[in-house]
């Protein structure tokens, strides 16, 4: 979620406040501060989500700065990683190229390379590809009088590609199977929340009849990418990334957008009747098939409690019968953060433990970000890499100006069915 980010925490904190994240902290378990958490040794695969704000302004400033190591950013980003040492990990905000160079160089000058006592961390298996983000419409679609820029595009952004999103596993990814839903229409979508002009009475008529006739569902795409965990065991990977349900008017054109974005996942994992609509970029129509292992990653800039979410968006996931939830990621440095923050996190409802990205007013600091196996797979353990600030690994999160990301990385340690070697 891109927003304003918070340029100072309050002034003059009372000292009920503190004790109030003091508190908090106590009663949360924070991240161990060890060169990395180690995985439970019931646990077959590691997952994680991380937004890891690797975008910039302008195309091939990203491949530029990863050219060599020693971008201070990056290098944050790859500390994390590798302290949480996932096996297998979605990237959000990841400029895309077409060349894939961003994704091979992050890899082998920062993910590669050990960071002080980090070990290095390597991934053989990646996958990356073309997303809307940036690529211009043709329409007006903000409505403002003038064609072009970013609001203009199928999805925000600046260049194509901007904010891109990239996987690497240790695992094998079966590429051939590999489903991509970039050019799906929202309009194909049964019952399609589309915004409505709130100067008419006709529902639904924000975008005019030509514009929605190209008019992607994914502001970013949606991938359903396999891993093939062990010899006989795939588990689909299904990433996306939302656009944020804010940055528009009364007519809800992004809220409507990411609800329908975070929709699409519950219907494919559906299946049956309920994803007929489906087609994928080859032509190939249908969801998940049934019984088949899944696990849904991202950062879908929806909070179940807080924030500005549309309709209950998130709860179409939380809510499904085929997700399993009983498990919640959660962190001691998101308690301690909300607390000594204050202002509206104060008033949030949401268990603050499980908050995974560090927003200004509004919206505050909210769970966006999300690892959700289904149902028949076990989650041992799982955790946000948002250490306390007594912990030396919180200067890898810090506060604004942040020196990764916004956002945190989460993480959920798997046990699969099946996958036992």
């Amino acid at each position: 979620m891109k927003t304003t980010h918070r340029r100072v925490a309050a002034a003059g904190l009372a000292a009920a406040l503190l004790a109030t994240a003091l508190t908090a902290v106590a009663t949360t378990p924070a991240f161990a501060a060890e060169p990395r958490p180690t995985k439970t040794e019931a646990a077959d695969v590691r997952f994680a989500t991380f937004n890891a704000s690797l975008n910039r302004n302008t195309a091939g400033a990203l491949v530029a700065d990863l050219s060599a190591p020693g971008n201070d950013q990056a290098d944050a980003v790859a500390e994390i990683i590798q302290r949480a040492a996932p096996d297998v990990l979605l990237i959000n905000e990841f400029d895309y190229d077409a060349e894939g160079a961003a994704l091979q160089l992050f890899h082998d000058n920062y993910l590669a390379v050990p960071h002080g006592d980090a070990d290095p961390v390597e991934y053989p298996y990646r996958y990356t590809a073309a997303v809307n983000t940036g690529v211009p419409s043709g329409f007006d679609l903000n409505n403002d009088g003038t064609v072009g820029g970013g609001d203009d595009a199928w999805g925000f952004g600046l260049f194509p590609g901007q904010y891109g999103m990239a996987v690497y596993s240790k695992y094998p990814i079966d590429e051939e199977a590999v489903r991509t839903f970039q050019n799906f229409r929202w309009a194909d979508m049964p019952g399609a929340l589309l915004p409505d002009d709130p100067a008419t009475a006709a529902p639904g008529d924000f975008y005019s009849e030509d514009e929605l006739a190209r008019f992607p569902l994914s502001s970013k795409s949606h991938w359903d990418v396999p891993i093939r965990v062990s010899k006989n065991k795939t588990v689909h990977f299904l990433v996306s990334h939302p656009t944020p349900p804010t940055f528009d008017g009364a007519e809800d054109r992004n809220g409507t957008r990411n609800h329908d974005e975070i929709r699409f996942w519950a219907d494919y994992i559906s299946g049956g009747r309920t994803a007929d609509y489906i087609v994928d970029d080859a032509g190939n129509p249908g969801g998940l098939g049934g019984g088949s292992l899944f696990v849904i990653a991202g950062d879908q800039n929806a909070d179940p409690n807080d924030g500005d979410s549309t309709g209950g968006a998130i709860d179409q996931l939380l809510g499904h019968p085929r997700v399993n939830t009983k498990s919640v990621p959660a962190s001691g440095g998101g308690a301690e953060a909300s607390a000594l923050q204050g202002g509206v996190n104060l008033s949030h409802l949401g268990d603050a433990a499980q908050d995974t990205a560090d927003f200004s007013e509004p919206p505050g600091n909210l769970r966006v970000d999300y690892v959700l196996p289904s149902r028949q797979i076990k989650v041992i353990d799982s955790g946000v890499f948002w250490p306390t600030s007594e912990d030396p690994l919180s200067s890898l999160t810090g506060t604004y100006p942040f020196p990764s990301s916004d956002h945190r990385l989460v993480w959920v340690d798997a046990d699969v069915p099946g996958a036992k070697r």
